[in-house]
C-alpha cells in the first residue's frame, strides 16, 4: 500500500477540530473529524491480508511500519455489502477508542473526497427515529452548502464485539469465541 500525503492537512489539535476527511461509501457522503485521521493509503490487491475466522467486515490486516493494522470494511459495517474495489478505493487509518484504549484501524472506504471545514453552527443532531432506528454512530449532519454530510461518530460505528475483535488483532486481548489451541507434539 502507498501512502498519500497528508501533512498539508493537519495542522494542531486545537485548529483541526472542525476539519472533516468526507468520503464515499457506496453513493453517500461521510466525515471524520480529522483529529481521528493517521494516514490514507492506496487500497491494492494483495493487501489487506485475509485472517481466517474474522466476522465478515474485517477484512484483514496490513502492515503499517511493521504494526499488524486491522482493516474494516465501512460497506459492510453500515450496509452489510462488501466494497468493490476501485482504482479510488482507499483505506483511511484511524485512531478509535475500543474499550478505553486507543487503536489503529484501517477503514475501507469507495473513495476519499476531500478536507472540509465544518463549524460546529453547521452541524444538526442526528435525525431522530424515536428509538426504533439506532443513530448512535451518527455525530451529526454537518451542513455544506446545500446538502448534507453524515458526521460519523467513528468510535460507536463498531459495535462492542467488533471493538474486542479488533483490540484482539493487535495481540492484545483474546479473540471473542475463539479457542484455544493446542499442538502436542507425538
Amino acid at each position: 500500500m502507498r501512502s498519500n500525503n497528508l501533512p498539508q492537512v493537519l495542522g494542531s489539535k486545537q485548529t483541526d477540530s472542525n476539519k472533516y476527511l468526507s468520503f464515499k461509501v457506496l453513493d453517500d457522503s461521510y466525515a471524520v473529524s480529522i483529529i481521528r485521521i493517521k494516514e490514507i493509503l492506496e487500497y491494492t490487491d494483495n493487501e489487506p491480508m485475509i485472517v481466517p475466522m474474522m466476522p465478515p467486515m474485517i477484512v484483514g490486516v496490513i502492515n503499517l511500519r511493521g504494526s499488524a493494522v486491522p482493516v474494516v470494511d465501512l460497506s459492510q459495517c453500515l450496509y452489510q455489502k462488501p466494497t468493490t474495489a476501485s482504482r479510488r478505493t482507499c483505506v483511511v487509518v484511524m485512531e478509535i477508542n475500543a474499550n478505553h484504549q486507543q487503536i489503529d484501524v484501517g477503514v475501507v472506504v469507495d473513495a476519499v473526497s476531500e478536507v472540509m471545514m465544518i463549524n460546529d453552527t453547521e452541524v444538526e443532531p442526528p435525525p431522530s427515529f424515536a428509538d426504533t432506528i439506532k443513530t448512535s454512530f451518527i455525530h451529526g449532519m454537518g451542513k455544506v452548502g446545500d446538502r448534507f454530510v453524515i458526521l460519523l461518530d467513528i468510535d460507536q460505528v463498531f459495535s462492542t464485539e467488533l471493538q474486542a475483535y479488533l483490540k484482539g488483532m493487535d495481540g492484545s486481548t483474546p479473540l471473542p469465541n475463539s479457542e484455544k489451541i493446542t499442538i502436542e507434539s507425538t
